[in-house]
């Protein structure tokens, strides 16, 4: 009898998804061969609950290795939402489940980030055979040492700082280049640290704006004409750190600078240094694109590995690298956990030795 295998991608799209569901689909079929059936899920949750699908091919996982995206669409589907009956009178946890069974399902694979492996885990708890795969640029999923996505978006990112060195220093400007990443700063380091950005802004360190304006002016006495400054889109000042989310947010809306910090920033450095600063915000091409080589080798670590477990019948877990290692992590262990940048962080004593400032 085959084994009927369900593939779903959830939340933010991100280079690897792709190479992720081929590395599963040429593992399951060179393992188990006809005995398997693999049955792609639509646009993540979205479509187990409403029952989206199509019945997958070989042929379909030809040519996925350097595609970005995802052939199985995506839509987020808030956790906190899942348990919720909302006017559509919809149980979504009771609908998912019926999808689950009435396609015969063995087992379900859930490739995404937190929220992800949040409902992954719910519906490992409801009794469906589940197996998480990590996926996000933001590399926070607790119990992994990297996430697919993280490091294309990680080369994406130093790109556009590369690229911004040469119109600051024709300019003269300071240049605050706005990093996805709102929980966790580990795309803002690596990226600052790789592209040679002089400030460092993370959520996970709270920051002075008269430290940050302190060293602009410091390289403008040295003789620097210009500045960059990478800032994640969820770095908060000390204030803001000791207030409640929906406190700072409607600060900041009141403020009229928008959700983030960075317009802020910039315009609190013109006015307290003159000198003339200036926004980007690189945005969702972060997460668009041809994965990277490193993201290509990853993903089809992670898919193969899943395939092993489909194959053990292991399962209520979710793949992970840890020292090198690809494992498995139980989805309860790591589940609404987050992967912060802790304070012992090597990288962080790198960027201070660099002299670079982290706010």
């Amino acid at each position: 009898m085959k084994k009927r295998v369900g593939i779903l991608t959830a939340g933010g799209d991100c280079p690897g998804l792709n190479a992720t569901i081929r590395g599963v689909a040429k593992a399951l079929y060179v393992r188990m061969g006809d005995n398997v059936e693999i049955i792609g899920i639509l646009n993540g949750y979205h479509g187990l609950i409403n029952g989206d699908y199509k019945k997958m091919q070989p042929d379909d996982f030809r040519g996925l290795l350097t595609l970005g995206g995802t052939i199985l669409g995506t839509k987020r589907t808030p956790f906190k939402m899942m348990q919720v009956i909302e006017e559509d009178k919809i149980d979504k946890v009771a609908a998912m489940k019926k999808t689950y069974k009435d396609l015969k399902l063995d087992c379900l694979l859930c490739l995404g980030g937190n929220g992800t492996h949040k409902t992954a885990n719910l519906l490992s708890q409801e009794g469906l055979n589940i197996i998480g795969l990590p996926k996000t640029i933001d590399n926070d999923i607790y119990g992994t040492d990297v996430t697919f996505g993280f490091h294309t978006a990680v080369e994406i990112d130093t790109e556009v700082i590369d690229r911004i060195h040469t119109t600051a220093g024709s300019h003269s400007r300071v240049m605050c280049i706005e990093i996805m990443g709102n929980k966790a700063g580990w795309l803002t380091l690596y990226a600052g640290i790789a592209g040679g950005a002089d400030i460092i802004l993370i959520p996970e360190l709270p920051y002075d704006i008269d430290r940050v304006c302190a060293a602009v002016e410091r390289r403008a006495k040295n003789g620097s004409n210009f500045s960059i400054i990478a800032v994640a889109e969820g770095a908060m000042n000390a204030e803001e750190a000791r207030m409640k989310r929906k406190e700072w947010a409607a600060k900041r809306a009141e403020a009229g600078f928008g959700a983030t910090a960075t317009n802020r920033i910039a315009a609190a450095i013109q006015k307290k240094t003159g000198l003339e600063t200036r926004v980007c915000i690189p945005g969702h091409m972060q997460r668009g694109g041809t994965p990277c080589a490193y993201d290509r080798v990853l993903s089809t670590q992670f898919g193969s590995h899943a395939a092993k477990l489909v194959e053990a019948e292991r399962y209520g877990v979710t793949v992970a690298m840890v020292n090198n290692r690809v494992v498995e992590n139980r989805l309860e262990d790591i589940a609404g956990k987050s992967r912060n940048i802790p304070e012992s962080c090597d990288l962080l004593t790198v960027a201070r030795r660099m002299g670079i400032s982290l706010g």
